[in-house]
């Protein structure tokens, strides 16, 4: 059976533009938050609780870009991401004598996951290697989404739906690299790419003893 390579992640903003992401996440974190509230009655003990609402959830997610083996700005691929936190004035509604505008909304996708409705709530971008005459050419972008409206992903997932298998993790030794860790677990030391890729590593030779990277599993061919 052929092999299956990677699936890209992307982000796809309200109205359907796709912003790819150069190299996949090695995590994600989502959060939530139920309200709970109690009055305080002087002289008497612990009140019951009682429900107040569901807070929205956030995800927070760590992107990596790297356009060293071009040497085109890497601002082409965060400056749109940045944008994203600017007003729309051509989104559905949007009435800038009244007051009513907003940026637009992104859902973050990586295959069969899907995350909620959400908008850019911040994000922190750093620059970390540029070309001799100072063009950015590595970044780093934490990205953090809130949720939008009502959502039901990141729920129970139907197991019959196609979700691939989860990913194994290995603790790099001192003396490895990507492609003896490739070796290990495909038989293939040529499949280091398939870490390179899955773990946002752009020096397949830096890889530092104690880092922990996913392995994705890959059909056989």
């Amino acid at each position: 059976m052929a092999e299956t390579g990677p699936v890209k992640a992307f982000l796809e903003v309200e109205g359907g533009e796709k912003l790819p992401c150069l190299f996949n996440p090695a995590q994600l974190h989502l959060s939530r938050g139920n309200r709970w509230e109690a009055p305080t009655r002087p002289g008497r003990g612990v009140p019951r609780l009682r429900y107040a609402g569901s807070e929205p959830g956030s995800l927070a997610v760590d992107l990596f870009f790297d356009t060293t083996h071009d040497g085109s700005p890497v601002t082409k691929y965060t400056g749109r991401i940045v944008q994203l936190m600017e007003i729309d004035p051509s989104l559905p509604g949007s009435d800038a004598a009244s007051g009513n505008a907003r940026p637009p909304a992104v859902t973050f996708h990586w295959g069969d996951l899907h995350s909620f409705k959400a908008v850019v709530a911040s994000l922190g971008l750093t620059f970390t290697y540029f070309s001799a005459s100072g063009t950015p050419l590595r970044a780093k972008l934490a990205l953090v989404l809130r949720q939008y409206e009502e959502s039901r992903a990141f729920g129970p997932q139907n197991p019959t739906s196609g979700t691939p298998q989860p990913q194994r993790v290995h603790r790099v030794l001192a003396g490895e690299t990507l492609d003896r860790i490739a070796a290990r677990y495909y038989g293939d030391a040529t499949r280091w790419r398939v870490l390179a890729d899955a773990n946002g590593i752009a020096d397949p030779l830096a890889v530092r003893p104690g880092t922990m990277l996913a392995v994705p599993r890959v059909e056989a061919s």
